[in-house]
This record gives structure tokens, sequence and C-alpha cells, in this order.
């Protein structure tokens, strides 16, 4: 009972600090908005980045490989990112370019399927032609790769000709006057036979009968810089704790008919609620603000207690090792923002080499984060079982260290 007194007494005492407060929720909603808007969800489109693309075609080939090429830009598949129309030549394909009305003109020089299917010798000529606008560079390299997409799946139809033919002609069922002609057949058909005529697929999992979920970017910043700024907030517990060492309070509260166990509980409890307190109105803000959805309650509910105890054991770990306040202080700003880093606050780490990963692990960052970004997703809280066992781990682990380091160093002796 005394142990929860001195708890919320804490917790009352740090709320009224309006420097602090401003730091513990100010910023991190500021920096979140910050974000937003740079990111563009504030600006009323929740859509993807790039879609509806325009794209001019120029298909000056005559035979069946042009002919499936300009076809794959209608597909279904690329119906939501590409919007391809068509012109007779290669100029007025280039002026659309120029005049910034496309993003770029894909034009298909005559020839082409002979040159792929070894009807003739290929030349530089018989090359597809990308002319990019500058001015979209990101937009034509999706076209780039949508073009190389397909260059790659003839490149694979050619190859398999070739290996027929020589298989058949091993097997003497042709002769080599019909090798060509053979080849040429192999190959047309290899082209045409991808995906009923549709020569790109950009699909290559099965569609699940349930409806997609789409992930909010917000849901992403928003506990980003929440858990950014919650190892601020431990930080100043554990410079708190080493504050009232130095002034006495300690001290006095030890002589009063208090168990050390119960003053070192209720300071430690102190720290946690705080850090629960600030990540829960954090995630609350930002819902009623901006109309975050963070999806399954108690996936959340459970997160942030399983955050705010991994946090919290870290803050009273710089509070046992630091001699001073002002060294809590100070290693707490560098744990801060080097969490931050490591655990991918400011930016994500999914496509960080595996070391760095592995490393971000140590952080209560990384787990937090990957926690929401499973729940955006839809996961419910047995899925989340991992990454809660993980921050609770953490925490256990750090908290025993530090109450070990905290007795011996005789805190409670002010």
């Amino acid at each position: 009972m005394k142990a929860l007194q001195i708890a919320f007494k804490d917790l009352t005492v740090l709320f009224r600090d309006r420097t602090a407060l401003l730091l513990m929720l100010g910023a991190p909603l500021i920096l979140t908005v910050g974000l937003a808007l740079i990111s563009g969800r504030m600006s009323g489109s929740s859509g993807p980045a790039f879609q509806n693309l325009p794209v001019v075609i120029v298909n000056l080939d005559q035979g069946v490989v042009g002919g499936q090429l300009a076809d794959a830009f209608s597909s279904d598949e690329l119906d939501d990112l590409l919007n391809p129309q068509t012109a007779e030549d290669a100029a007025a394909a280039r002026a659309l370019v120029n005049d910034d009305k496309v993003v770029a003109a894909v034009i298909i020089p005559a020839g082409f399927t002979d040159a792929v299917t070894g009807a003739k010798e290929s030349g530089a000529a018989d090359r597809i032609e990308i002319y990019a606008n500058p001015n979209r560079e990101i937009s034509s390299q999706i076209v780039t790769a949508v073009v190389e997409s397909f260059v790659q799946q003839v490149e694979l139809a050619r190859v398999s000709g070739q290996v027929a033919v020589e298989q058949l002609l091993a097997a003497g069922l042709i002769n080599p006057q019909e090798a060509a002609a053979v080849g040429m057949r192999v190959a047309e058909r290899s082209v045409s036979a991808q995906n009923s005529g549709a020569a790109i697929r950009l699909v290559s999992a099965e569609k699940s009968t349930e409806p997609e979920q789409d992930f909010d970017m917000m849901g992403y910043f928003a506990p980003s810089m929440a858990i950014l700024f919650l190892m601020y907030t431990v930080a100043l517990g554990g410079r708190n704790l080493l504050a009232e060492k130095e002034t006495g309070t300690l001290g006095r509260l030890v002589s009063a008919p208090i168990s050390e166990t119960a003053i070192l509980g209720g300071k430690l409890l102190g720290i946690f609620l705080v850090a629960t307190a600030q990540m829960s109105i954090l995630i609350l803000a930002n819902a009623l603000l901006f109309g975050v959805k963070f999806g399954d309650p108690l996936g959340v509910a459970v997160l942030i207690l399983a955050l705010a105890a991994a946090a919290s054991g870290w803050g009273i770990l710089v509070a046992a090792i630091a001699r001073t306040p002002g060294q809590v202080s100070t290693i707490g700003m560098a744990l801060m923002l080097t969490f931050g880093v490591l655990g991918g606050s400011f930016i994500p780490i999914n496509n960080m080499p595996a070391w760095f990963n592995l490393v971000s692990k140590i952080t209560p960052n990384a787990w937090g984060i990957e926690g929401f970004i499973a729940l955006g997703y839809g996961d419910t809280l047995p899925q989340l079982a991992g990454t809660v066992a993980g921050l609770f781990g953490m925490a256990a682990v750090l908290f025993i260290v530090s109450v070990t380091l905290l007795r011996r160093k005789n805190l409670m002796q002010g």
C-alpha cells in the first residue's frame, strides 16, 4: 500500500511539471504531425503514392511479341498502376513526354519479334526504347521495371525454344532446315501462353479470400515517436531517483515507518506508471486527433504495458549505473537517440542487414514498432504473444540487474 502511495505521488508530481509534459507529450505529437505532413498523410489522400501513371506505347512491330508487350500495359494486373495510351509514331510519343503529359514513352521497334525469335539477327535498332521524363524519375523507373520484366520473360522463352530445338535435333525428330522455324514457333507460343495472354504479372501470391488490410503510415509514425520520447521519460524518472538521494528525500523516507523495499518498489513503480500514462495518452491522442487506427484494443493495451515495463527497466538501469543526476540526463539522452536509430524510430529497419536487425532487438523501440505495425495490419493479441513476451522478458532482466546494483550502492542511505 505504501509503495502504491509513493508511486502515485511521483506520477502526480511529474505531470504537474509543464516542461516535462511538453517534452513527454507535446514534442512527440508535433513530430508526428510533421512526419505526416511530409509523407502526405495529412493531405487527405490515403491511396497509393503511384497510381494511374500516364504512359504512351508505340508498337511498330507486326509480330506477336511486340503485340504481347503492348497488351501487357493494359492488363488487369497493371490497371491501377498505369494509364496507357497509344501513338502512331515515335516522334508524337516523345513530344508527349517533352510536354510533361506522360511519364514515359515505350517504343517497340519494327522487327522486334523477328529479332527475339531468331528469324533475323538482332541489332541496336531492334531494342525497345524507353523515352523517360526527367521530371518524373521514379515514375519512369516503374515503367522501365515493367518493360524489363517482360524482356526477362521473353529471354526465358527464347532460351526455352533453343533448348527445345536442340533436343528435337538430337532425337532426330526434325531436320536442321526446320530448326529455325520450329524455334520461332516455340518462342512465340511461350510468350503467348503467359497467363492467358497477359505477359506481365505483378501478383505472385495467391489472393486471400479476406478483405485486404490497408496500413496507415500514421500507424508507424505515431508509435515510433511515442516510443522515442518514452525513453526520455524513463531516464527522467531515473534522474529524479538520484536527485532525491542527493537532497536527502530518500533518507527521510527511510526514517519513516516504511520499509526500504516498499520505498524502492514505489519509486520503480512510479517510473512504470508514468511511462504507461505517457504511452496511453499519446496513442489515445493520435487516435482522436488524427484518426489513427491502431487495431485490436486489447492488443494495444497489453503492448503499451509491455513497452512501459521494458523502457522503465532501461531507465532504472541508467540510474543504477550513473553517479549523479546529471550523468543520468546525459546517458539517458544518448540512449534515447541511439535506441531511436537502432530501433527504427527514425527510419524503418526492415531492409537493413540481418546483423542490424538482430542488434535492434536490444531496444524496446524495435519490439514496440513491430508490434504496432502488426496490429495495424490486423493482428490481435494472440499473434502478438512473441513481441509481448520479448518486452516483458527484457523488463524482467533489466529490473533484476538494476535493483541489485541499486542496493549495492546504498541508494536509501541519503
